[in-house]
């Protein structure tokens, strides 16, 4: 029975089981009266069927309506004249006015209900029939004040779901229009000063009269650092400008296999002495870890540049078994290298978003050291 019942929807079973359990109780209260008997399951089939509608006819109000007045009438009918409203009939009538109310037509849920007070008002002679007007008049009036009491419910929350919606459309255009002034401050301002390097070291190198070898490849290297940091600038503000068409080519983000072409970059720009030794296993990892290690060893390897000229650098990998261990040392003075700085805090920030640490100090034996560990291992990071 429970497999045939799965096949109907509930629309259907619940006013099918209301019709069947009202005909069963008019027959057990009118076995014996033939004459009335046609009438009275008509009339308990008519206070419970149209139930299908009221909870069936999905988005269509006039047909849920249309439903519930017909409900009413036979209920009407059924307890005045014959006196055979029926339990199934009264639960009938208790979920039309509910549904009606909460599919968004309380007015009519509330006006079905006043033909069972007229008629507590007018059955004076029989009390019966006002007692079981007044039950239904009251039940029903509950019902209908709960479907409404849900559907405003709904309205209301439906209606702070759209002003969700249209906050957060106003916020994401806010944001854009912010990045769009950011993107256009980069690139009237510090764009320009940046191309101004660029023309500024290149015109420098070809005018200078006398001009050193190394002075040359040096103002040769603040051009192409320049020129570097603009098409860094020109894919940041293809960033920024996600909603427009900019046409700029989005490379992905470096890693650990472009270590050698930054120490190599490095070398030439330094005119000294910069290796790379990497041990143990070798494995790709997670892209936040090799490109939080890519941006560790350019900030060391800049430092290294800038204050201490000239010397030697050894950036060492290790590939061990939970960690990657990075080692930026340089043989200059030591005392001069940087011990603060935004630099050495930006590294200590990115190592620390991927769940790392990094310590810098002067090296044991001289110069300038920078050791960071990051985890390898996905669980890790935070």
């Amino acid at each position: 029975m429970r497999k045939l019942l799965r096949h109907f929807p509930a629309s259907v079973t619940y006013p099918v089981a209301l019709a069947l359990l009202a005909c069963a109780e008019v027959l057990i209260r009118l076995g014996g009266l033939r004459e009335n008997l046609s009438l009275a399951l008509l009339l308990g089939v008519c206070t419970t069927l149209p139930l299908t509608f009221v909870l069936g006819a999905d988005r269509v109000l006039p047909a849920r309506a249309g439903a519930a007045v017909a409900v009413t009438s036979a209920g009407v009918l059924a307890l005045a004249p014959f006196r055979t409203l029926t339990l199934a009939g009264v639960a009938a009538q208790l979920a039309s006015v509910y549904w009606l109310g909460r599919a968004g037509a309380p007015r009519l849920s509330g006006i079905l209900v006043v033909p069972y007070v007229v008629l507590a008002l007018v059955s004076q002679d029989d009390l019966t029939t006002r007692v079981m007007a007044v039950l239904v008049a009251t039940l029903a009036s509950a019902a209908a004040a709960t479907g409404i009491t849900h559907h405003v419910r709904s309205a209301a929350l439906a209606h702070s779901a759209t002003e969700r919606a249209f906050a957060d459309t106003l916020l994401a255009h806010a944001a854009r229009g912010e990045r769009a002034r950011i993107a256009r401050e980069l690139h009237d301002v510090v764009a320009h000063h940046i191309s101004m390097i660029a023309v500024q070291a290149e015109t420098a190198r070809l005018t200078t009269a006398g001009l050193p070898a190394d002075g040359a490849t040096r103002l040769l290297a603040i051009g192409d650092t320049a020129r570097t940091a603009l098409t860094e600038m020109r894919r940041l503000l293809g960033v920024l400008r996600e909603d427009a068409d900019t046409g700029v080519n989005r490379r992905p983000q470096p890693g650990l296999r472009q270590l050698l072409e930054l120490v190599d970059e490095s070398r030439d720009a330094s005119g000294s002495r910069t290796r790379l030794i990497v041990s143990g296993p070798v494995a790709p990892l997670d892209p936040g870890i090799e490109v939080t290690a890519y941006r560790i060893v350019q900030e060391a390897l800049t430092n290294a540049r800038r204050h201490a000229p000239g010397a030697a650098v050894d950036v060492e990998l290790r590939y061990e078994e939970d960690d990657l261990a990075i080692r930026v040392r340089d043989n200059g003075p030591g005392p001069a290298s940087p011990t603060a700085g935004h630099g050495l805090l930006g590294m200590r920030e990115r190592a620390a978003t991927v769940g790392g640490t990094l310590r810098t100090g002067p090296a044991h034996g001289g110069g300038f050291l920078v050791e960071a560990r990051l985890p390898v291992r996905a669980e890790a990071l935070v």
